[in-house]
């Protein structure tokens, strides 16, 4: 499995496959992903990327952290793991009985 690697402060208009491309001088890219807003569809400013070793992703790290793309210094780091969401969840929303279908006979 590769090494995951977290991209932050990035332009609004750089897109997954231009991450992929910035990375791929450094080695094997596994996955390269813009978060986008769910409501917007605009980019988050950051991403990540997951490299095929961990050397590749040392060497980029060390390469692209505070490196200028778009007019932004980037934000290069070894990606932490995901904490687990909290509360939340529930029952759905809102509706009462039935799941929302109605039965025709």
């Amino acid at each position: 499995m590769g090494k995951k690697i977290y991209v932050g402060n990035l332009s609004y208009s750089v897109d997954s496959t231009a991450l992929q491309d910035m990375f791929s001088e450094f080695g094997a890219v596994e996955s390269a992903n813009v978060i986008m807003d769910r409501d917007s569809g605009r980019s988050k400013g950051f991403g990540f990327v997951e490299m095929g070793s961990e050397e590749a992703a040392q060497t980029a790290i060390q390469k692209l952290n505070g490196q200028e793309m778009s007019g932004r210094a980037l934000n290069v780091s070894e990606a932490k793991p995901q904490e687990p969401r909290s509360g939340g969840g529930g029952r759905g929303g809102g509706r009462s009985g039935g799941g929302g279908f109605s039965k025709r006979y």
